[in-house]
């Protein structure tokens, strides 16, 4: 008899500890799923006052650009002024020009 009623001691113990485990996995399920409606309230709430504001806010104009003058042309390039005298002293040492050509044609270059 003795021997019984430690088992169904027992039992009841462990059936109460088993209920008492599944009472409080049902409850944080059931607190879980509040939360995520209540999530979801607060998403849908953002939204519509997101999509109130839009409706309510005119679009801005887009700024104008300043409308700036156009360039001067650029000044035709300056040939290059060593490239010349190289191309005179090329053409004096191949014998095409003269000492005095090519003293005439220095001048007008330096100015």
């Amino acid at each position: 008899m003795a021997r019984t009623a430690v088992i169904a001691g027992t039992a009841q113990t462990v059936a109460g500890g088993v209920a008492q485990k599944q009472a409080a996995q049902a409850q944080a399920a059931a607190n879980e799923q509040a939360a995520k409606q209540a999530t979801q309230a607060e998403l849908a709430d953002l939204r519509n006052q997101v999509s109130q504001l839009q409706a309510t806010t005119p679009d801005p104009a887009p700024a104008a650009w300043p409308v700036l003058p156009a360039p001067p042309p650029a000044a035709p390039a300056a040939p290059d002024l060593l490239a010349q005298l190289q191309q005179l002293a090329s053409m004096k040492d191949a014998g095409l020009l003269t000492d005095a050509e090519f003293a005439a044609a220095k001048a007008k270059l330096l100015g």
